[in-house]
């Protein structure tokens, strides 16, 4: 299969109706969102959603989410529409929030790995919906990655892994939030199964309390099933191995400081991931300035990139946590599985 390319900018009709067409006829199209680049396919067709996991080498048991260009494209994809489905909707749409809830018989189970629900979102990317639109049909959607690699946040990231494998890329530059969407179920309790840039104090604020499942910040159990994309143990890994440093800022710092020394003694070529705040820990040593704990969303921004980036150049990789609450949430849950829940 060769890989066409267009850019959203210069091509973006051409490129979106194109895309559109690919989609119906059962291919496959890598686009650019507010989150992270996702591989789609028509997600009412059984046979072209499983083309999905053929290309990425993702486990059929991970199940996909739907994406649409509008909030009445999404009520056909449930058996009903909750009343605080509405509200998250018409707060949070377009925008990074996949809503889960039983899904109708539309919904084939290639879609959703057998399970009764669905996940649906509505991108806030203008390149995304107009595809979308050309599309005529929801598509289903994880990142355009390699199993188990770091999602992609540029259309280069995709060629990387899967040049030769899908039918076209839509190039819209790169991702403005850089982490994949937060996946909320309301089957039951309102409960976050995948943080994300739409935190829980701002699902809180909508519609009450939000529970937040146990494996966000921990893999799953053993024989424990995924009810959202990102939940397996090891998850946007890098080459190299990730170790994950806690703390507060001067103590994770001086712990890193530490065993770089040590592993650097033995030959192996190392990389730390820093804040600006503990710059001056790291002086003489090779290191990656990637955000400003003042400002988690540019940690958030930078992690896949920087992941992609420096595990190419090196066999291991210190990194300093953040601490678990709102966009920090986001990020240690991806940074926890980059690392297999390995820690200093």
């Amino acid at each position: 299969m060769k890989t066409e390319v267009f850019n959203a900018t210069t091509q973006k009709e051409n490129g979106a109706r194109h895309a559109g067409r690919i989609i119906r006829d059962g291919g496959l199209v890598a686009f650019p969102t507010e989150t992270v680049y996702g591989l789609g396919a028509n997600g009412l067709d059984g046979e072209a959603v499983k083309k999905i996991f053929e290309a990425k080498g993702r486990p059929v048991d991970n199940p996909l989410i739907l994406h649409v260009a509008s909030k009445s494209d999404a009520r056909k994809l449930w058996s009903s529409v909750p009343e605080k489905a509405r509200v998250l909707m018409d707060t949070f749409w377009p925008g990074p929030l996949s809503i889960v809830y039983e899904k109708s018989e539309r919904v084939p189970d290639e879609v959703t790995a057998g399970l009764p629900t669905v996940a649906v979102r509505m991108p806030d990317h203008k390149t995304a919906l107009a595809f979308l639109r050309e599309a005529e049909v929801p598509v289903a959607a994880p990142s355009a990655n390699a199993s188990g690699r770091p999602s992609p946040t540029t259309a280069r990231h995709v060629l990387d892994d899967l040049d030769g494998k899908v039918d076209v890329i839509l190039d819209g530059g790169p991702c403005r939030v850089g982490l994949e969407s937060t996946v909320l179920s309301l089957a039951g309790t309102p409960t976050i199964l995948r943080p994300g840039a739409i935190t829980r104090e701002m699902l809180e604020a909508v519609i009450g309390g939000v529970a937040l499942s146990k494996s966000a910040l921990s893999p799953l159990s053993e024989g424990e099933t995924p009810l959202s994309p990102g939940m397996k143990y090891k998850h946007y890994a890098p080459d190299a191995q990730v170790l994950v440093a806690s703390g507060e800022p001067r103590e994770a710092a001086q712990r890193i400081r530490r065993a770089y020394d040590l592993e650097t003694a033995g030959g192996k070529v190392c990389v730390i991931f820093a804040s600006v705040q503990t710059q001056a820990f790291y002086g003489g040593r090779r290191y990656a300035i990637i955000g400003d704990r003042t400002m988690p969303e540019t940690f958030c921004a930078n992690l896949f990139s920087k992941l992609r980036e420096f595990g190419s150049k090196a066999d291991l990789i210190f990194t300093e946590a953040l601490p678990h609450e709102e966009l920090g949430l986001a990020y240690m849950n991806r940074l926890l599985r980059a690392a297999g829940f390995q820690t200093l």
